[in-house]
């Protein structure tokens, strides 16, 4: 781990190194990095770079100005904090041999600051997995136990039952964002008596993405299972792939976007005179409080409603309506200029030609399955399931939710705002 941030956010980031060390996830130390760097952001955020193992190969999470490279069996994969607006985490298989991690105006690593445990004033750190050699000091031997007497209260080993760690599951792709379950103090959802209950929908080979607790912006209401969302009545059966025209799993957008007139909707200006969301409590920009009785909406240019983070590191600013698929160039809705094309594509063919449709309606974003073949799932925040979308019906989603489109495809909307 390398950090550049205020004397408490460091003092948590060592917190949960030391807490996570023993047992060797670094999936579990991205998503304690994650949460701490969430609750830390009062603007820029704090640059930081975080790697550890997982499962043969390595979890790496970077934010602001942070950087990482890391090198093994898919070359030089290279992560930066900068090109996200918040941070940029990926699972990276192995086997590996290198790994570097850096701050700004880094310089050269010299084979004389050789570092094997603790805490140094520093840039940057590398790791080269393809030299050995003995540790530069060797730990002494925990002392004998002078009481045996006292051991009896952990049982006959001496010491407390270890939970050990789970073994990483792996998306099919070569990249993706790690697996960030939701934080314990996230309020669950509240029981929905006059609401029909569901089962939860098979549970694929993903986990769920990192929740972030709740800033000076709109407050958190929890989210229950949306009541008209069907679920699936038995295990998934083999995937119906269709005609895979390119493996390729990155996303891309087919075309170089234009800049369009914002869409005009009612809204109010908090004293900053930031554009908001009449329902909105809160200034999605600079938190403060906004006093409902006293605010007079009126029309302006609807502002961008955050982003779709998807697991590849691609982001959609939610400006406009977006058409995803394999092909989506062909939709009508494109062909007509009412939605930008954005392909996205997965190795096992999960994903329709035409798959998805983002579609902003005033301060809301919804998705609309377009009838595709696999489906599309949710998972609200706070919610360990997902939940089938019915086709060709729009679903609005709320901060924190994340999408599986098909099979092994995930992205979550991040709400945030500059302006």
């Amino acid at each position: 781990m390398v950090c550049d941030a205020k004397e408490r956010v460091v003092e948590d980031l060592l917190a949960a190194l030391r807490d996570t060390a023993p047992t060797g996830d670094g999936r579990l130390l991205a998503r304690r990095a994650a949460q701490i760097l969430a609750r830390a952001i009062d603007g820029e955020p704090a640059s930081c770079a975080v790697a550890g193992p997982a499962g043969g190969g390595v979890a790496v999470l970077v934010s602001g100005s942070a950087a990482a490279t890391v090198t093994g069996a898919e070359g030089e994969v290279h992560l930066s904090g900068a090109d996200s607006l918040t941070w940029t985490d990926r699972l990276v298989g192995g086997p590996l041999s290198k790994i570097e991690l850096r701050l700004p105006n880094a310089g050269s690593s010299s084979p004389y600051a050789r570092l094997d445990g603790g805490v140094v004033a520093g840039a940057g750190v590398e790791l080269d997995l393809t030299q050995g050699g003995d540790p530069a000091f060797r730990m002494p031997p925990p002392p004998a136990q002078s009481q045996p007497q006292a051991q009896s209260q952990f049982g006959s080993s001496g010491h407390p039952e270890t939970i050990s760690a789970r073994e990483p599951v792996v998306p099919p792709g070569p990249g993706g964002l790690g697996p960030f379950p939701p934080p314990d103090a996230m309020p669950q959802p509240e029981p929905q008596p006059a609401q029909q209950q569901f089962e939860p929908a098979p549970q694929q080979q993903f986990e769920p993405s990192p929740q972030f607790e709740p800033g000076p912006g709109r407050p958190y209401e929890p989210f229950g299972p949306p009541p008209q969302f069907d679920q699936p009545s038995g295990p998934q059966a083999a995937v119906s792939a269709p005609p895979v025209d390119d493996v390729s799993e990155s996303t891309q957008l087919d075309s170089t976007p234009e800049p369009e007139p914002a869409a005009m909707v009612y809204g109010v200006d908090c004293k900053n005179e930031h554009f908001n969301d009449p329902r909105a409590s809160y200034c999605a920009v600079c938190g403060v409080a906004l006093p409902q009785r006293q605010l007079v909406p009126y029309k302006g240019a609807r502002p961008s409603l955050g982003a779709l983070l998807l697991d590849d590191g691609m982001q959609l600013r939610l400006d406009t309506d977006y058409i995803l698929g394999r092909d989506p160039d062909r939709a009508a809705e494109v062909q007509s200029g009412e939605a930008r094309p954005a392909r996205v594509t997965s190795p096992d063919g999960s994903v329709s030609r035409r798959h998805l449709r983002i579609a902003l309606d005033g301060w809301d974003v919804n998705l609309v399955d377009l009838g595709s073949v696999n489906g599309t799932q949710i998972q609200p925040p706070g919610d360990p399931n997902f939940y089938d979308i019915p086709p060709n019906e729009a679903v609005p989603i709320v901060p924190g939710t994340t999408v599986r489109i098909g099979v092994s495809r995930t992205m979550r909307y991040e709400p945030h705002r500059d302006s």
